[in-house]
Order: C-alpha cells, then sequence, then structure tokens
C-alpha cells in the first residue's frame, strides 16, 4: 500500500467468553491461543482502521486496550452494546425474567460479543454519534412483529441489537465517517419472525440516516459502512431484499471482496459465488454465507479487496469468519 492508500476492515472475530472479564483474563495471560492467532493474523493484514465485532467489551474499555497492546493502534474506541443488556420485560414469553433472551439482544452479561475500533488514525471523540438506544418503535417504518410484544415492551426495546455508530476519523485532514454495526441473527424466533424484522431494519437503518430521515445529520462527506449485518444478499434466512437495496445504493459502493486463499467450499443449493462469503458455520444450516461487509461511500476510489481466512483453526468453531478488508483512496 501507498501511504496514500487507507486499508479499512472488519472481522467477527469471536472473541466471546461466559462471563464479564474472562476474555480480560484471557489476554492478559499471555498464552491463550486464540487470542495469540488472532492478533497474529491482524499483524499479517494490518489494517488501518479495523472494526472487531464478536468481542467482548467492558465499560471502561479494559479488555480492548489489552487486546490492541500487542498491535500498533493509538486510538481506540468501544462501549457497551446491546447484547446482554437487561430490560426488566420477558422478551421471549416464557414466563421467565432476566435470561439471556430477555436482554436487549441475547447476552450472558452486558458487552458479551460486542464491538471495538481500532485505529491508527486519530478519533474525532466530540463528532462521535451513538444510535444504540434508540427504540425500535421510533425508527420511520419500523417492521414490527404484530401482536408479539405490548407496549411496555415496545417502550424499552432498542433498535441495536448490539450497536450502530458514526464514528469520524481524520484523514487527510478531513473526518472520514466510519458507519459501524453488528446485527442480530435473523433467526432463533418463531413464527412472529421478530429477529428476522430486527435484522432487516437494522441494515436498514443506514439508508434512513443517509436520507436524512433521523435526527442527526448525516455525514457531508465520505464514509465507510462496516459490520456484520448477519444477512446475505443470495443466501440464507432474513429479508435478503433489504441486503440487496443497501448493496445497490448509488451513494455507496460494493467491492465486491473475495477471498485468496482457504475459501469455504459452496453448500448445495447456494446462489451466491462461495469466494464472497464471509463466514462458514457448520453445515447443512445455515452453512456458508456473506454477512461481514466493508462498503466505502461512491467518493471514493477502491484501490483492492480481500477477504483474508486465518490459517489455522484452533478447535471447532474457531474463527468462523474471515476478515474482511478494503483498501480506499481519495479521489483528487
Amino acid at each position: 500500500m501507498s501511504a496514500e492508500t487507507l486499508r479499512v476492515a472488519t472481522w467477527t472475530v469471536e472473541l466471546m467468553r461466559k462471563g464479564p472479564g474472562l476474555l480480560l483474563r484471557d489476554i492478559l495471560d499471555g498464552d491463550d491461543p486464540q487470542v495469540l492467532a488472532a492478533q497474529a493474523h491482524i499483524r499479517v493484514l494490518s489494517p488501518d482502521i479495523l472494526l472487531l465485532t464478536g468481542f467482548d467489551t467492558d465499560l471502561d474499555g479494559h479488555t480492548m486496550t489489552a487486546f490492541a497492546e500487542a498491535l500498533d493502534y493509538p486510538y481506540l474506541f468501544t462501549r457497551p452494546g446491546n447484547s446482554g443488556r437487561p430490560t426488566g420485560r420477558d422478551l421471549d414469553k416464557d414466563g421467565r425474567l432476566g435470561e439471556p433472551e430477555d436482554a436487549q439482544s441475547y447476552g450472558e452479561f452486558t458487552g458479551q460479543g460486542g464491538m471495538a475500533l481500532l485505529s491508527r488514525l486519530p478519533i474525532v471523540a466530540g463528532g462521535i454519534h451513538d444510535f444504540s438506544d434508540l427504540l425500535w418503535r421510533d425508527l420511520p417504518g419500523a417492521n414490527l412483529p404484530q401482536g408479539y410484544f405490548d407496549a411496555e415492551d415496545l417502550g424499552v426495546l432498542r433498535l441495536s441489537s448490539h450497536a450502530h455508530w458514526d464514528i469520524p476519523v481524520l484523514w487527510h485532514d478531513q473526518p472520514l465517517h466510519l458507519l459501524a454495526y453488528t446485527a442480530t441473527s435473523p433467526v432463533f424466533d418463531g413464527p412472529e419472525d421478530r429477529n428476522g424484522r430486527r435484522n432487516s431494519d437494522e441494515t436498514r437503518f443506514w439508508s434512513l440516516y443517509l436520507d436524512g430521515a433521523l435526527e442527526a445529520s448525516p455525514p457531508d462527506g465520505p464514509f465507510v459502512v462496516l459490520g456484520d449485518s448477519n444477512l446475505d444478499p443470495m443466501d440464507g434466512d432474513g429479508d435478503r431484499a433489504e441486503m440487496q437495496h443497501l448493496l445497490a445504493d448509488p451513494r455507496l459502493q460494493d467491492p465486491r471482496s473475495r477471498a485468496t486463499s482457504n475459501a469455504p467450499v459452496a453448500n448445495p443449493g447456494q446462489r451466491g459465488d462461495p469466494a464472497m462469503d464471509t463466514a462458514d458455520w457448520t453445515d447443512p444450516l445455515p452453512g456458508n454465507l456473506r454477512v461481514d461487509y466493508v462498503l466505502p461511500s461512491a467518493d471514493l476510489a477502491i484501490v483492492a479487496s480481500g477477504i483474508a481466512w486465518p490459517e489455522v483453526n484452533l478447535k471447532k468453531n474457531d474463527f468462523r469468519h474471515g476478515l474482511v478488508w478494503v483498501d480506499i483512496a481519495a479521489i483528487p
């Protein structure tokens, strides 16, 4: 890469543990194979900006800071998201309160499987917009499951299963907005399709934001949408048309990143190009899907892109996602 090129990446790293503080313990111990392999993979790809999803977070960012100490990232940002955050409501309607299924989204503690941003570019802290407390019912045209949630549920239930962030970083002395998110899985529900509907709205959020349909003003300069939508435009469950709609938005570009090695093998009956799949789940369901994205705005030049799969699989279900990267340059 030249000095004028910026590598932006996202990776659903799945550094998740069963309780708060356990990932931090494993990082500080310095000998956890999964942590060390993740750090080694990041060093090889060396993105200038990296959004980690599926990463346990804490209130003060200690886990993120400890992980980043072994890497070259002076600027960091995280906040505990909505996974595992208590609601006080029986959201799965099983007559019991306080279960992981009753949180804002499934989680055994607040911040489990959250997001963290690692950057070599300065973060404009005063320009950050965190939309994670937006109630789902308040999203324009919210696709709520009819008859499932009552008014009290909807008075606390947020749109973001994890988080929606607009984080500006300084690039060529101008802000580059990182529109980061992780959406819920569109499965693990019932005929009301509450997870599928929420997943669709979590991706639709960005179209509404760019339209100026929300209270916050959209970016007036270059941006990158990145993260784990849990939604494939061609295969799998969920509202695939919503992902297709975002990818076709003329305000952004789809690099159609492809794996250069270790690409998953296509599942029978799937229509998508397996080299573009970013998640390799246990067959037969859901199989391999394209769910992780880096989508630069149309006013940026795409220099190169790819999906980097870790070379090693330490044990079953470690590193089921590839790291998606895009090299961008400013258009003169």
